[in-house]
């Protein structure tokens, strides 16, 4: 899994994507920002791979606290991909967040591809659930791995103390062993 990128930008292409150069690799990356970053603008991006039988998709955000929203958003269903980024694109993933724990459909049902049952499904499935990014000492692309494996926000906050790994797949593997001894 491509867990984030830095490079340079070097094409924007029809679809929306833009192109990022990486050590002379280019990656195609769906971008949640609404405005795309300008050719030969260096980036940072935290970044959500989806695997498919005939492509890989990269799904790029400014933080790893959208990236979770991202996340949180494909877990509802009748939410996919499209619709996720649709809705980072319309508001800022705070914004997103306070209109889920408002209960404010109406909002949520204002982003293009969103009808009203798909918003209410929505608020139903996530509020109380959005919580922000867990503590910064847990490094980012364990947390959200732990998140997408199902663990929650408190159970990887109490990872916090633990002296972690440089190497993210060694970090990765002390996560689980110390909370499967739990």
């Amino acid at each position: 899994m491509i867990g984030a990128l830095r490079g340079t930008v070097v094409a924007h292409l029809p679809s929306g994507a833009v192109v990022v150069d990486v050590g002379g690799v280019g990656y195609e990356v769906h971008l949640a920002a609404p405005v795309a970053p300008a050719t030969d603008e260096e980036v940072d991006l935290a970044i959500y791979t989806v695997v498919r039988d005939d492509q890989i998709l990269l799904y790029g955000f400014a933080d790893f606290e959208e990236r979770g929203v991202f996340t949180q958003l494909l877990a509802t269903p009748g939410v996919g991909p499209s619709t996720a980024l649709a809705a980072l694109r319309t508001m800022t993933a705070p914004a997103l967040r306070a209109a889920i724990e408002a209960g404010d459909d109406r909002l949520v049902a204002s982003i293009p591809g969103i009808g009203p049952k798909t918003a209410a499904r929505i608020v139903l499935e996530l509020r109380g659930k959005l919580v922000e990014s867990p503590a910064p000492s847990v490094p980012p692309v364990v947390a959200d791995a732990l998140r997408q494996l199902g663990y929650a926000s408190g159970e990887i906050r109490e990872l916090g103390s633990l002296d972690w790994p440089s190497d993210e797949s060694q970090a990765l593997r002390l996560a689980l062993r110390t909370l499967g001894h739990r």
